[in-house]
This record gives C-alpha cells, sequence and structure tokens, in this order.
C-alpha cells in the first residue's frame, strides 16, 4: 500500500524504443522514485537507467516552460500570443522578400518519440507547403528507408528480427544493449539473448567493438569498418555457391530477382573481400554456413551499417541474406510487425504514386542528389551561407540540435546567426536554439498522454498500451502540435490572431479520415468519412489514436467489428493489451508495383561497382561512433543521475594503437580528419579492434549562451566535428559518420 499522500502512475516510457513499463511515484506534487512496472504486458518489469529518469527529466529546472522571445541579444519569457505573433513577423518579412523557398525546417529525433509532434509534422508539412526539409534521418536511418520502399514498396516498411523464437541470430554494426533495439523494439534484449542460449541458440556479434552486446553473445567478430556489404556479398556468395540458398514455399510466389542476386554476387568471393573486411575467408564460409544450416536464423543490422559510406548497400543486402535462406517472414526469421494503431507516416504518400525516383532535383550549392525529398543534413550550413538566389533565410527547427548532431557542425554553428529568422520547437535552450528568435517550447512527457504509432512497427511482439498524464499541464502551456498547425499555417501566409487551432485540426482530421477510408483493404473502406469524423470524440493527437486504432487490425471499424479496440478499451487496459507473437504478413505488407519483394533493385545494384573500387583500400586509422545506455543521442545529458560516474566522452583505443601513436591512458590525444580537430582523453581498451577508434555522439556542451547547468559541466567534445560533410552513402546521402580517416597524436 503507497501512503496516503503518494500516488501511484503506471505508464509507457517515451524515451527510447524499448517503451518500458514504468510505476511512477508521485509524493507532494514531485515525482519520488520510479520503479519497473512488473505488470507490464510489453517490457515485464524491465527498465534501464534512463527511464528511471523521467522525473527529473519533469522537474529539470533548465526546461523551458514559457516562450522565449529574443530581445537585444538576450531571452525573455513572453506570453503565446507575442510569441506567435513575432513568429509571424518574421516568417512573413521572408517570404514576402524571398518567396517562401528560403524557409526550410530541420526536424530531430526526439519528433519519434513525442505523442504531438510524431502525429503533426505531416500537418506542418501539408500545411507550410516548404519545398524541401531537413532531417536527422539524413544521418540516421535513410538508408533503410531507400532499401524499403524499393523492396517492399514503403518507406517505413522495414522487418525486425523474431529474437524470441529464432535459434541464430546475427547482430551487426548494432547495440541493443544500450538502444534496446534500434528499428527493432526489444526492452530487456541482453535477457532474450540469454534465453536464445538457454534454448540452445547462438548470438554472433560483428562490430568493430566489443560492446555491452558483444560481451553477452557467443561470438564478437571485429570487421573493418565501411566493408560491411562486402562481408555480406561474400556470405551471400557461400549461399548461392554451396547450394544452400532456398526461398521455401511461402516466399516463392512473393519474390522477384532471386536468379539476379546469384548472378550479382557470383564472383564477391570470401577470398576477395577477406582482407578489406579483415576477417579471413574460412570464417566467412563457417559463418554462412552456420546461418544457412540453422533451422530458425535472423540477421539484423543497425546504424553502424546505415550510417557509412555504402549504407544502402548493407540495409539491402541484410534482408536479402534474411529472404535468400528462406528465413524472412516465418517464425524465427526477420518478420513484420502488426501495429494495433497503424503509423500516419504509413499512409500512401501521393509524391509516390508512379513509383519511387530520385534524383529529381538538387541541392544549390554542392549539388546534392535528392533522395526520398531530402538531400543530406549536412548540406544545411552551405545553404545557409551561401548567398544568391534560393538561399535559406528562415529555419524552423523541431525538437532538434543539429549544432551538435549534424557532421560538419562547427560549419552549421557560424552560419546559423545569418539566418534573417530562426524559430525553435524545443524544451530546451540548447546549442542550436540558443540562435533562435523565438523558441516555442512542448509539455514534458508527463504532461500529455503517450502512445507511439510507429516504434510498434518494429516491435518483436504485437503489443500495446496507453499512457495518460501523470501532471496535468498549466492551462498557459501550449502542446506541440498546436505549434505545429500554428507555424504551418504562418509559413503559408496566414495571420496568427485568425488562426483558430481547432477548427483546423478539424479539417486535417476529417481529411486524413477521408484518404483512409478510400484506401484498399482498409478496415472502414468505403465508409462515408463524415459518420467517422461524428463518432471520433477529442481533440489533436488523441482523437486521432483513437482513429488509428478502431481503423486498426484489432479495432471496432466503427461498428463493423463491435468488440474490437477503441482508444477507451486500450485506456482501460491500463498494463496494455498483448496482441501475441509476430505472425507471417505477406503479401498483405506489400505496396511495389508488381506486388512482390523486388530482391535487386537497380537503383541500389548499380552502386556495387562503387563497392568494388574501395576493395583494398585501407586507412590507417579511422573513427566510428558509440552510444552509451546512460545516455540517448544529445538530449539526455542534462539530467544529473545519469551523469554521475566516470567521464564516459572519451577515446577508446585499442593497446597495440596506443603504443604505436604514443597515446596512455587517461592523458589527452588529438584527434583530426579533414574537418577538423578534437583534444579528449584517452580510454584504452581491449574492447576496440586495433586500426579503429572510438568517440561517443551527443557531446560537445561547451558552447555560451545555453541553459544546461549539468551538461555544461560534462561537457565533453563533439565527435561530428570531425565529420566532413561531405562524406555519405552515395545513393541514400545518409552521412558516413563511421569509418572516418583520421589521425592521433598525444595533445
Amino acid at each position: 500500500m503507497s501512503p496516503p499522500d503518494e500516488k501511484i502512475h503506471h505508464r509507457t516510457c517515451p524515451l527510447c524504443e524499448g517503451m518500458c513499463g514504468l510505476e511512477i511515484h508521485v509524493k507532494d506534487g514531485r515525482v519520488d522514485k520510479v520503479r519497473p512496472d512488473f505488470e507490464d504486458v510489453w517490457s515485464k518489469g524491465y527498465i534501464c537507467p534512463k527511464g528511471t529518469t523521467i522525473g527529473e527529466l519533469y522537474h529539470d529546472p533548465d526546461r523551458l516552460r514559457s516562450p522565449l522571445l529574443k530581445r537585444g541579444g538576450a531571452f525573455v519569457e513572453v506570453s503565446w500570443d507575442e510569441a506567435y505573433a513575432e513568429c509571424e513577423r518574421l516568417l512573413h518579412g521572408v517570404i514576402e522578400r524571398d518567396g517562401r523557398e528560403a524557409v526550410t525546417a530541420y526536424i530531430g529525433n526526439p519528433t519519434a518519440h513525442n505523442f504531438s509532434l510524431s502525429r503533426y509534422v505531416g500537418a506542418f508539412m501539408a500545411f507550410s507547403q516548404l519545398g524541401m526539409i531537413y532531417s536527422s534521418g539524413t544521418v540516421d536511418q535513410w538508408p533503410k528507408n531507400v532499401s524499403a520502399c524499393l523492396m517492399y514498396g514503403g518507406m517505413w516498411t522495414i522487418p525486425t528480427a523474431d529474437i524470441d523464437h529464432t535459434d541464430y541470430l546475427v547482430i551487426m554494426g548494432a547495440n541493443p544493449h544500450a538502444s534496446q533495439g534500434s528499428l527493432m523494439c526489444a526492452p530487456d534484449f541482453l535477457g532474450r539473448m540469454d534465453a536464445l542460449h538457454e534454448r540452445g541458440g547462438k548470438t554472433l556479434v560483428i562490430d568493430p567493438r566489443r560492446t555491452g552486446t558483444a560481451k553477452r553473445a557467443k561470438e564478437w567478430l571485429p570487421i573493418q569498418p565501411g566493408t560491411d556489404a562486402a562481408l555480406l556479398l561474400a556470405i551471400v556468395n557461400v549461399i548461392f555457391d554451396e547450394g544452400l540458398a532456398q526461398l521455401g514455399e511461402h516466399l516463392e510466389p512473393h519474390v522477384n530477382g532471386f536468379e539476379a542476386v546469384a548472378s550479382l554476387v557470383a564472383d564477391w568471393t570470401p577470398e576477395l573481400v577477406a582482407s578489406s573486411c579483415g576477417i579471413d575467408a574460412d570464417t566467412i564460409r563457417r559463418i554462412a554456413r552456420e546461418f544457412a544450416g540453422a533451422e530458425r536464423a535472423a540477421w539484423y543490422a543497425r546504424i553502424g551499417t546505415c550510417n557509412q559510406e555504402f549504407g544502402t548497400l548493407c540495409s539491402w543486402l541484410v534482408d536479402v541474406l534474411n529472404i535468400v535462406t528462406g528465413n524472412f517472414d516465418r517464425r524465427g526469421g526477420l518478420m513484420f510487425a502488426n501495429p494495433a494503431a497503424w503509423p500516419t507516416s504509413g499512409l500512401p504518400n501521393p509524391e509516390w504514386a508512379e513509383g519511387y525516383e530520385f534524383g529529381r532535383w538538387k541541392s544549390r550549392v554542392r549539388g546534392a542528389p535528392e533522395v526520398l525529398g531530402q538531400v543530406p543534413a549536412s548540406c544545411l550550413a552551405e545553404e545557409i551561407a551561401t548567398e544568391g538566389e534560393g538561399q535559406i533565410k528562415a529555419l524552423i527547427t523541431i525538437a532538434g540540435n543539429p549544432v551538435i548532431s549534424l557532421p560538419g557542425c562547427q560549419d552549421l554553428d557560424v552560419a546559423l546567426p545569418r539566418l534573417e529568422c530562426m524559430i525553435s520547437v524545443d524544451n530546451y535552450l540548447n546549442e542550436t536554439t540558443r540562435h533562435a528568435d523565438v523558441i516555442l517550447p512542448g509539455l514534458a512527457a508527463l504532461e500529455q498522454p503517450y502512445y507511439n504509432d510507429l516504434l510498434w512497427c518494429w516491435s518483436v511482439r504485437n503489443s500495446g498500451r496507453y499512457s495518460p498524464v501523470v501532471f496535468e499541464p498549466n492551462p498557459e502551456q501550449r502542446a506541440e502540435w498546436e505549434s505545429l498547425i500554428m507555424l504551418g499555417l504562418l509559413c503559408a501566409g496566414q495571420k496568427a490572431a485568425r488562426i483558430d487551432i481547432e477548427a483546423v485540426d478539424s479539417l486535417y482530421f476529417a481529411g486524413l479520415v477521408g484518404v483512409v477510408c478510400g484506401l484498399p483493404g482498409s478496415p472502414v473502406e468505403g465508409r462515408d468519412p463524415s459518420e467517422i469524423v461524428a463518432q471520433t470524440q477529442g481533440v489533436g493527437p488523441e482523437r486521432l489514436l483513437d482513429f488509428q486504432l478502431r481503423s486498426g487490425p484489432h479495432g471496432d471499424a466503427y461498428g463493423a467489428n463491435p468488440e474490437g479496440l477503441t482508444l477507451e478499451k486500450m485506456k482501460t487496459a491500463d498494463k496494455g493489451i498483448d496482441f501475441g507473437a509476430l505472425e507471417p504478413r505477406l503479401p498483405e505488407v506489400l505496396s511495389t508495383p508488381s506486388g512482390k519483394i523486388e530482391l535487386a533493385p537497380e537503383y541500389i545494384t548499380n552502386d556495387l561497382g562503387r563497392l568494388r573500387e574501395r576493395l583494398g583500400r585501407r586507412d590507417a586509422l579511422v573513427l566510428v561512433s558509440r552510444r552509451h545506455v546512460r545516455s540517448n543521442n544529445s538530449w539526455m545529458h542534462n539530467i544529473p543521475s545519469l551523469m554521475s560516474g566516470r567521464d564516459r566522452c572519451t577515446l577508446l583505443v585499442n593497446p597495440d594503437d596506443a603504443s604505436l601513436y604514443g597515446l596512455e591512458d587517461g592523458k589527452l590525444a588529438r584527434i583530426a580528419s579533414s574537418a577538423g580537430s578534437l583534444q579528449v582523453p584517452v580510454e584504452v581498451s581491449e574492447d576496440m579492434m586495433p586500426g579503429v577508434v572510438s568517440l561517443p555522439h551527443g557531446w560537445g556542451h561547451d558552447k555560451q549562451g545555453t541553459r544546461l547547468s549539468v551538461a555544461s559541466k560534462h561537457a565533453g567534445v563533439c565527435n561530428n566535428a570531425l565529420a566532413p560533410g561531405d562524406f555519405v552513402d552515395a545513393i541514400s546521402g545518409n552521412a558516413a559518420v563511421n569509418g572516418i580517416p583520421v589521425e592521433v597524436s598525444p595533445a
């Protein structure tokens, strides 16, 4: 029993893809402690260190509660009406002088974890009519989006590894120990690995660093950064060469290009790639045979394979390998989740109605080709700094900190003051927002509900849980979805004082309902949209969630399935609802023109020549990034309990390299690339393979003008200062922040 003055709230943690259940104890209006929710049907009592700090995040005195407006070079708190009026003045001024093409936006990673932002970025884009935006996606998973759209027909149609039922799991360039999965939602990943081992299975981690995940695996195989695609080609070569390739009856009717892949990999032998990868040919053959010979196997790869110079080839080949061994869309292999609430980002985009086409235009300064409507986010700095027609004069940042998170970040830091208008939707005065003219804060996580509509698409089990608010927000505060609607309409030329946000939201909602009612196969296909709108209660993202659930695979379809799911039913299941293990979903999930998996898209396979040219190149020393279980990109370094303990922003160096370059543990080293140089403490570790060093990402909190009292005391260095902005995966435009050639020496 809790004491009379204490109340216990149960909800989902929104801080990462784990989505763990929390038990939040509130005493005298403050979070007293956070414990795991052992009755949560999804996480079953597991949480990571980040989840325990959600109360600190809410109570953080540096978190913004009111809009800030820059006057005379200093920020002052203002009312929402004043803030919106200033946004109007600034945006309309730029648009009148230079046109809407002078306005752009940057969308940050926390958007995907926010109840409002995740559902209303689409509304902002629709209303604003901006020609293009930049996003953290091109520093993260854009190669996976490219391979998914070409292979399956949707950029977010991404399969996940069925870890709970597999016998052989390969983890490549990923560290779920820290992330709980990425494009793969799996709380207590290490516990799931242990269970896999207990049932007689094996896990293999392929990574240049012996990560926390690798330490728990049965085998760790270090690989030279940037050569993952070459290794995968050799593995697939062995699969075909030794007659191990088999689609199986469940896949054969749904796959095009099987023979084409066999031809493409014919000369990519283990001997061809061994010296480049740093893995001998016998080991490559052994792994191929083990994977193909396992009864149920899954090959999972993530950020280390995405943000490198051959990220799209890697993303494609991982799925190819699972498919040609029959380990796809079946228990224990790669499978597609079936979320109870479909994601708004997964709705058909009219832009791609005739199929996906890339390079439709190029960036103004660098000439970078467009891919899925975007160019590398590192182009942003030069587009602001370079004068001429089309120069960016106004920028809206949404839950992002690109001054730290983008390659060539120092160039952006210099460029941002040149803007005539900068508006940030953000809860902190950080390294990026300190350049803004207006900062519009949103609600804290505990002040708004939570139900993620995207992450459940990659869950290792079908489940769902609604989380109510813990603390009611001040009535004067505005949720992020309201600010996004306002900013979108201001970009379209409307006056702030005349914008009725709730009325506009109702129009937006009605439009979405109309789209879904027109989708073939939708549970509400052919229904009268006005009837659906009339039956859906509330406003904003909560109304949208009700519609997503009711028109989802388990929904009541507004009366067609009376026993089906509604938001009210989801709310009453306060520990969540388990919809069961992953099930085969082909061909339902496919939306390619052929209706089949396209195993050999020419746009991707044409890049094999570029990879061939890379073979044999061996840089003396290269840099890779890393993440810690007590960190999350750049936005959780202001939490005191997470920042306690030893310095984690260190340069990991193998002992042999430390001796070779004269580096000492605990002493400063100078590390330099073609983009810049830094001084950072050395941490000598056997966990790094020779020839590779590692810096964590998300640090560099040493800028003047921020309000990050904790982070500034643990500033660290920004590894993106070493990342050349033009070092990208050529066919996706994704940044290559792993495998950067560097030099090191004692500072």
